[in-house]
C-alpha cells in the first residue's frame, strides 16, 4: 500500500527546499518545495518523498493511530 505518512520535521535545508523528518526513528531526506513556512518540530504528511500538506502533531497522531488499526506498519511503509 502507498500511504502518505506524517513525520516530524528535524532539520531544513532552504537553499535546497528539502528536509530531513523523523517517524519512529526512522529519517529521510524529502522536499519540502510544495509547502512554505515550515519549521524543525512541524508535522507534515509525506508522500514519496514530497511534503504534502502540513498538520498537527494530534493530527499526526490520529493518522498514524487509524493505519495501525487498519493492519498497516506505518514505520515499515515508511521505510520502504
Amino acid at each position: 500500500m502507498c500511504l502518505a505518512l506524517p513525520a516530524e520535521i528535524v532539520s531544513l535545508d532552504r537553499e535546497k527546499d528539502t528536509a530531513i523528518v523523523s517517524l519512529g526513528g526512522i529519517k529521510k531526506e524529502i522536499s519540502i518545495a510544495l509547502l512554505e513556512e515550515l519549521a524543525v518540530g512541524d508535522f507534515v504528511l509525506v508522500h514519496v518523498g514530497f511534503a504534502l500538506h502540513k498538520v498537527s502533531p494530534e493530527e499526526a497522531d490520529r493518522t498514524l493511530a487509524m493505519i495501525k488499526e487498519s493492519g498497516e506498519d506505518p514505520l515499515e511503509e515508511f521505510a520502504a
